[in-house]
């Protein structure tokens, strides 16, 4: 297995311990974790549990990056359980293409490493930036839902997205010129 993943711009790699502190400045804010399924970390102990618990995810069910820019770890992004895909980065970082770069080599990397017949994504109505950034990936919407996720005693509705497996059509040697 690959452990990373090289963009123009950034490097998709495996988290380490030494995540730790740059993770929590992106779990602790509370515009990053505006949307996401838990409230903004309180504490650098919740955030070493889920750094724990991320570096511990097994090989076959989790296919997920820290994404690193600069040599500073600016988010995540990959397949928290496969094949659904999910990112966050720090706001700093935010608006200058790093989600879609970072999430463009998430989506090859996992088709070619699961036989999976699409990745999937859910995502609260909201969240106007991720549901354009799926679209323009070419996630389609498959259904919506309510009242899926309870954070902080707030209930929050989904918006379910799918990106099926490309079809690589083969050229039959009668079709060459």
């Amino acid at each position: 297995m690959s452990a990373e993943v090289r963009t123009e711009r950034l490097l998709l790699r495996r988290a380490r311990p030494e995540d730790l502190e740059d993770l929590h400045a992106v779990l602790s804010n509370a515009a990053a974790m505006r949307f996401w399924s838990t409230p903004p970390h309180a504490s650098l102990d919740e955030t070493r549990e889920w750094l724990e618990r991320l570096i511990a995810s097994p090989e076959d069910e989790s296919d997920d990056f820290v994404v690193e820019f600069e040599g500073r770890t600016i988010g995540k992004a990959g397949c928290w359980r496969i094949p659904e895909v999910g990112y966050i980065l720090h706001p700093d970082f935010w608006g200058r293409g790093f989600a879609r770069e970072a999430m463009e080599a998430v989506i090859a990397h996992a088709f070619a490493r699961f036989p999976v017949e699409a990745l999937t994504a859910d995502v609260h109505p909201r969240n106007r930036a991720s549901l354009g950034l799926l679209k323009r990936l070419g996630f389609n919407q498959t259904g919506r839902a309510e009242h899926t996720w309870c954070v902080a005693g707030e209930w929050s509705d989904s918006v379910y997205l799918a990106l099926p497996r490309p079809v690589i059509r083969s050229i039959d040697a009668s079709e060459t010129p």
